[in-house]
């Protein structure tokens, strides 16, 4: 278990510039509006030789539990309260509000170790606006400027100095590698409750105001099957109708969140029915080539049930050629309804997407594809497709060898991927199918 290491402090003191410094990357969304952070947001990074798990936190923010900034609150006390080291950030240039100093109070009763960073102390005159820090009764400051990288290699040193001595790692084998798994759809369809009820808490805040989740969240779940690292995203709107910048900033992690997945939920309002971004999104999935599998959430609201399961695979089936056998898994994520089969889906998806045919058998099948229907003429002459190999997993990706097979035309193709995926059991998993115009070598030599 890695020491965690929580970055807290009030709104727009720096806290994601800091986390994105110290993990090495751009890894939370940042922008001069206040507020961005509103899930706390985790990333692994190494500091001095020490390997951490850095927790970027919402402002901490008196306000009505109920309430959207109450419920930012909770979720950065959830965090702080398994932190190894806490490092409670002020903005040096600002100097010390009456929420820096409250809220310092608070962490003192909280019991976990506390480093002071006084951010944005750039320059010659930066280390001496920290020192109004010092009244805070945290401690020395650390001053820094996330921004500028000043000041932050002391603070990675004085991070590894105050995380607790490791322990000695055990022998044993290396863990398995999670299953990435992320949770796509579009705004308000549910996508956090869902994330929340997969992991038994509430990890992610959610609540009526729409497009609450701002970046990509990611958290960790273990079962029997293994570990699976879980993203939440924002929602996806039809690119026309995103104008702010923090809005188009969100969507893109939300794409890179898609891409970095293996296997990809997508999140359905069972009540609307698919709608065309819905479909939009469900093409994404496959021109990236992600294993996936739908959800049709708010399932306890349905009326018809069999009619709306109907309606939404008629037009899947009819628009998403490459989506056809998508497992489809109905629930409810408010009420928990259903979600017991969504896990088992997404491993079945994800071993359809790494399953490989064994050479022989795949050309057993191509022979007698090729015997059932016959490549067509182009400009008077038969094609000659001689043999087939599955050049990849992940998602399946096969390629057939042939004279002039590079000219081969698309219902051919078409025929050979769907007698691909009914033979070998590939339903729902995007196909690629590649053509190589050449010879066979082994029949060039007679073998």
């Amino acid at each position: 278990m890695l020491p965690v290491v929580v970055i807290a402090g009030r709104p727009n003191v720096g806290k994601s510039t800091l986390f994105n410094r110290l993990a090495s990357g751009r890894a939370a969304i940042v922008a001069p509006t206040p507020g961005v952070t509103r899930d706390r947001k985790e990333a692994e990074a190494v500091l001095r030789g020490r390997r951490v798990r850095l927790v970027d936190t919402a402002g901490l923010d008196e306000a009505p539990a109920n309430s959207l900034p109450g419920r930012m609150h909770a979720s950065a006390e959830a965090a702080i309260r398994r932190a190894a080291l806490v490092l409670f950030v002020v903005d040096a240039r600002a100097g010390i509000t009456p929420s820096d100093a409250h809220f310092a109070a608070w962490l003192r009763r909280q019991g976990r170790p506390v480093l002071l960073v006084a951010n944005k102390a750039e320059g010659a005159g930066g280390g001496a606006a920290a020192l109004d820090a010092y009244r805070l009764g945290l401690g020395d400051p650390l001053a820094v400027s996330a921004e500028h990288a000043e000041g932050i290699a002391d603070l990675m040193r004085e991070i590894a100095e105050r995380l607790p001595d490791e322990p000695p790692e055990p022998e044993e084998p290396a863990p398995p590698q999670p299953l990435r798994l992320a949770i796509v759809g579009r705004p308000n369809t549910g996508k956090s409750t869902l994330v929340n009820r997969l992991l038994g808490e509430e990890r992610v805040i959610t609540g009526p105001e729409p497009g609450l989740t701002r970046d990509a969240i990611a958290a960790r779940l273990e079962n029997a099957e293994g570990p699976i690292e879980l993203v939440d995203t924002a929602g996806l709107r039809r690119r026309a109708r995103i104008e702010a910048p923090l809005e188009k900033m969100s969507v893109s992690a939300a794409i890179e969140a898609l891409k970095k997945a293996e296997v990809v939920v997508l999140l359905i309002d069972a009540v609307e029915g698919a709608h065309d971004q819905d479909l939009q999104i469900a093409r994404l999935i496959e021109r990236e080539g992600r294993a996936a599998v739908l959800a049709l959430n708010k399932w306890d609201a349905v009326a018809d049930r069999q009619a709306t399961r109907r309606a939404i695979a008629e037009r899947l089936h009819e628009s998403l050629a490459q989506m056809k056998g998508v497992e489809a898994v109905a629930l409810s994520a408010l009420t928990g309804t259903g979600v017991e089969h969504l896990l088992p889906a997404v491993r079945r998806a994800h071993a359809v997407w790494n399953r490989r045919i064994p050479t022989a058998e795949l050309n057993r099948w191509f022979e007698a594809a090729l015997a059932r229907n016959p490549p067509p003429l182009i400009e008077g002459r038969r094609l000659k497709l001689r043999y087939m190999t599955q050049a990849k997993a992940r998602p399946p990706t096969f390629i057939v060898f042939g004279t002039r097979a590079e000219r081969l035309p698309e219902d051919y193709r078409r025929y050979l991927v769907n007698g691909l995926r009914e033979t070998f059991g590939l339903a729902g998993t995007p196909i690629r199918l590649q053509l190589r115009g050449t010879t066979n070598p082994y029949v060039e030599r007679g073998g």
